[in-house]
């Protein structure tokens, strides 16, 4: 075939001697059988039927094929061995094998069909199946199974302006259409709730709550807030005997705090107890009164006097109340709340809705840190006692039902410095076994602790221009050497490399755009491999 038919990350298909090898092509390559026919260009003095022939002979282009996968089909009917074949396979079938040997020599190579690609990565039709995108030769549909994508944890990556959020979005769709899982989704930008504007094309962008009314709940962070003009569901405040040191320990590098600071932190802790957080708030700096020998000494209920009776150096007690002024004045941390918001997120997730808690206008560093740690330090609490009763007494207790929670700047929370503070490092290493998952979506994944990224299940990568994040997105996978080319050479738009976790093997896609048609298929009826490929354009 002509070689602009197939191109890198193509996915062929090979059939030998009982055998089907499935690969990508990884690289491809002019060849001659003698280099002075590649030299000459006998096109320009040949007739043009002449000059065909001779380049169809002398003239030919070498696909480099990487194997990914292998199944046995056995004899062909009527040859020897099929009917012992088709026996053992009745009480044994076949299944996908990675390689263990090689295609025999002229075994003839072609393009996967759709039934092949339905074969590897499954019919649109079946339950749990979303169709995330398509083989870019020649548009055949590729889903991804929606209920092994949420058993590991998983990650979206690409560099700014590769459309993760869209992507994102439609997975985020795709779950909450199939209803298994619940899904909390922490929204930075305030992107997936109500309805947007795309910030290129200026068109109107679907919020999930626009298209799943009865099973997402906006939550809005802070007492009055709203979403781009709308109004939450209800809103979140977080309660001042909620915060725990830990949680200030983990805001160190936003607040700059001191190497003393644990020490204070414990002094406080071991003297308030879980009210630790408003009687510092309380206290006053600087403030000072005349002993009976007429010199200055700490007021009561001063930060120095407190320091002094705790035993505490004073200086560093004043340095961390100057720094916690930050925390203390976030508007959304309330002496008391006016209702468990918190525990009103955890009973939505727990009967089977969906929570998008978005910032409002609280979108810097300091508030997604903190608000997202303690939050999910709680969640976790819960899942774990859910998960430990059901165990102990299945018989009468309901399953936990499972969660991801989604989380945006995902190397903010998980870098190396921050990763063993965090609860998500945790839940990324430690909670499947609690029903709980990380859908992690990051355009610097080579931020990420490498502990934290070799959990990650299924990884869905955009185009990445850093060398360093397209290593850390391929690490830990066979091929990422061969794999690393295929990565860098993305469509910035519109194309995709699923790899690992819930994929069979790597492949490149056109992905779904997130349009009205979209909708429309995901929440009309079921369609067919056909359908899949009439609405993507084929």
């Amino acid at each position: 075939v002509e070689p602009q038919q197939v191109q890198e990350g193509a996915f062929v298909v090979i059939p030998s001697n009982g055998w089907q090898f499935y690969g990508l092509v990884t690289d491809l390559q002019l060849g001659a059988t003698d280099p002075r026919f590649a030299d000459e260009q006998t096109e320009a003095r040949l007739p043009a039927h002449l000059a065909g022939l001779l380049h169809g002979q002398t003239l030919f282009t070498t696909l480099e094929v990487m194997p990914a996968l292998m199944l046995e089909t056995g004899p062909e009917p009527g040859q020897p061995g099929y009917k012992e074949f088709m026996a053992r396979i009745a009480e044994n079938p076949p299944h996908l094998l990675p390689p263990k040997t090689v295609p025999s020599h002229h075994a003839a190579v072609r393009l996967a069909s759709a039934g092949d690609v339905a074969e590897i990565f499954g019919k649109p039709e079946d339950e749990g199946n979303f169709i995330i995108g398509s083989t870019r030769e020649q548009g055949h549909p590729v889903c991804v199974n929606l209920d092994k994508f949420v058993q590991r944890s998983s990650g979206i990556f690409g560099a700014s302006g590769t459309g993760k959020s869209f992507l994102t979005r439609m997975i985020l769709a795709g779950l909450m259409h199939h209803n298994k899982t619940s899904v909390l989704v922490f929204d930075m930008h305030n992107e997936y709730g109500f309805d947007d504007t795309a910030s290129d094309t200026h068109e109107k962008v679907t919020g999930l709550r626009t298209k799943f009314p009865s099973r997402v709940r906006v939550v809005g962070l802070g007492r009055g807030a709203t979403i781009r003009g709308n109004n939450p569901d209800f809103n979140l405040e977080i309660a001042e005997n909620d915060i725990t040191t830990a949680d200030i320990e983990l805001l160190t590098r936003e607040l700059n705090l001191k190497e003393t600071t644990p020490t204070t932190l414990a002094a406080l802790e071991h003297d308030f107890g879980q009210n630790w957080f408003h009687h510092f708030k309380e206290m006053e700096e600087g403030t000072t009164i005349e002993d009976d020998d007429g010199k200055r000494i700490p007021a009561p209920g001063s930060v120095e006097d407190w320091a002094n009776s705790a035993g505490v150096n004073t200086m560093a007690a004043s340095a961390l109340h100057q720094k916690l002024r930050r925390v203390f004045n976030l508007p959304y941390v309330v002496e008391k709340t006016a209702a468990d918001a918190v525990g009103q997120i955890i009973q939505s997730l727990n009967a089977g809705q969906h929570v998008i808690l978005s910032f409002g206008e609280h979108e810097s560093d300091l508030d997604y840190l903190l608000v997202t740690n303690l939050l999910t330090r709680r969640i976790r609490r819960q899942w774990e006692e859910n998960t430990n009763q059901y165990r102990s007494h299945p018989e009468k207790t309901k399953e936990p039902r499972p969660l991801v929670i989604v989380l945006e700047e995902a190397h903010k929370l998980l870098n190396r410095e921050m990763a063993a503070q965090t609860t998500f490092s945790t839940i990324a290493r430690e909670m499947r076994k609690y029903y709980v998952t990380l859908l992690v979506i990051d355009q610097r994944p080579s931020q990420i602790y490498d502990e934290v990224m070799s959990q990650l299940g299924t990884r869905i990568s955009g185009w990445l221009g850093d060398e360093t994040d397209i290593q850390a997105v391929l690490s830990g996978l066979a091929g990422r050497d061969t794999l690393r080319g295929m990565l860098s050479r993305l469509q910035q738009k519109e194309e995709v490399l699923l790899l690992g976790g819930a994929m069979m093997m790597p492949l490149p896609v056109r992905s779904r755009r997130y349009d009205q048609k979209f909708w429309d298929e995901l929440l009309g009826k079921k369609i067919t491999t056909d359908d899949a490929m009439k609405a993507l354009g084929f």
